[in-house]
């Protein structure tokens, strides 16, 4: 989303031109900004062989995930019905990556069926594998490396307390599984959150995933660092410089490869750099109101569309699309619908806001849509995608036959 001419566009299109047509709320996204992001990071590595897998946790609509497909890139998927999502965007089951967290096995099973990729992130789903396939499917292990990091604790995933992965002490534990039911250990992985603070966190995972290839895994044909690369909220926020970033991974894992004794593939995960961008939350002002201590805009949606800010205290610039003239401005809490205590940002200074004015979300593009959920049974929102200057829809807005539908009068 630019300023041009004190006019909000997105591809030259006026934000507010965009929310006529389409109505609010609605989700937009930017199909150039996405390409620009996929390009940044195919283009920050050199001398090493790499492959980008979007984790499509973050955005699953389909025309969003053809589009990322089209950029020459794979996905990960943290469930069956990801999967499905993403087999109908056209990517094919070799391009997936099936990272599951304590999921039935029979998940597990239908994955397999479907011939993705296994990332296996407990010894006992370890286990399984070898009593019912006997070392004929090959599986990537998540591994814990205890490194804490990520801008909240919620979305920190590699700490000693973390559920997710097997414990990078139990190293001979694996080893043993391995050996009994004779797998094969195609790749290493590890994901240590989102929005990491310190980029070479990661380098300092992979050196776990380098000590455990060298002493259990001589087979490996894939390493894979995950994800979690830090992008701007706001002004001044640290970011991930991905082409230093690249530099520096491409040096580490080039040497890694000529001790190891063969060259490996190095894999990235990335969701909320590639997508969170690209996305403006579109709502109106419904009511303008003031006490002696507050003045509240409450806008025609809430935590049931965008819930990070209540869920994670996430931050997104709020901008006062209708009106970008700031030289009258007011203080205003930017507040949701639902009956709650559903607060979007507090203290924000904006142009002076009037009802029917539409208020913009930044960087709305990651986990905003895929965790809307019906709370309160209203209707989840719209999706566009502005592509070569054209605001098309990808997703039509609920209607009441989709709060109804499954459910039975009795």
């Amino acid at each position: 989303m630019k300023l041009e001419n004190q006019v909000y566009t997105i591809q030259g299109i006026p934000v507010i031109d965009i929310a006529q047509e389409f109505e609010t709320p609605v989700y937009v996204y930017d199909a150039d900004k996405i390409v620009e992001q996929c390009n940044r990071l195919k283009n920050a590595f050199n001398g090493i062989n790499v492959k980008i897998k979007f984790a499509c946790k973050a955005l699953t609509n389909i025309s969003v995930l053809k589009l990322i497909r089209e950029q020459g890139l794979d996905i990960d998927c943290v469930s069956i019905q990801e999967i499905q999502l993403a087999m109908i965007a056209g990517f094919e089951p070799s391009q997936i990556q099936y990272t599951p967290s304590g999921v039935h096995f029979s998940e597990i099973k239908e994955a397999v069926k479907i011939g993705v990729k296994i990332n296996v992130d407990s010894i006992s789903l370890l286990e399984k594998m070898g009593e019912t396939y006997k070392g004929t499917v090959p599986v990537c292990l998540r591994i814990n490396p205890y490194i804490q990091d990520g801008g909240n604790l919620k979305i920190s995933t590699a700490h000693k307390d973390s559920k997710f992965g097997i414990s990078c002490e139990l190293g001979d534990e694996i080893a043993a599984v391995v050996k009994k039911f004779g797998i094969h250990v195609n790749g290493l992985h590890q994901h240590t959150g989102s929005d990491l603070k310190n980029a070479k966190s990661i380098f300092e995972a992979g050196s776990v995933l380098f000590e455990m290839a060298m002493k259990y895994f001589p087979d490996l044909e894939f390493i894979d660092f995950g994800g979690g690369f830090k992008i701007a909220y706001k002004e001044g926020d640290a970011i991930t410089n991905i082409e230093d970033f690249g530099k520096d991974a491409s040096t580490l894992f080039h040497n890694f490869c000529l001790q190891y004794g063969k060259k490996l593939e190095l894999w990235f995960e990335p969701g909320k750099f590639l997508v969170s961008e690209c996305g403006t939350f579109l709502t109106t002002a419904n009511v303008v109101k003031s006490s002696p201590h507050r003045n509240f805009v409450g806008v025609d949606s809430g935590l049931n569309h965008l819930i990070r800010p209540m869920m994670y205290d996430s931050y997104h610039e709020i901008i006062n699309a209708s009106n970008t003239n700031f030289s009258k401005t007011e203080t205003y809490d930017i507040v949701g619908y639902i009956c709650e205590t559903d607060t979007f940002g507090k203290d924000r200074n904006l142009p002076i806001v009037t009802e029917g004015a539409i208020i913009a979300f930044k960087n709305a593009g990651a986990y905003g849509f895929t965790m809307a959920s019906q709370y309160n049974s209203r209707f989840r929102p719209a999706e566009v995608m502005v592509v070569n200057g054209e605001a098309k829809l990808i997703r039509s807005r609920d209607t009441m036959d989709d709060i109804l539908k499954n459910q039975i009068l009795i």
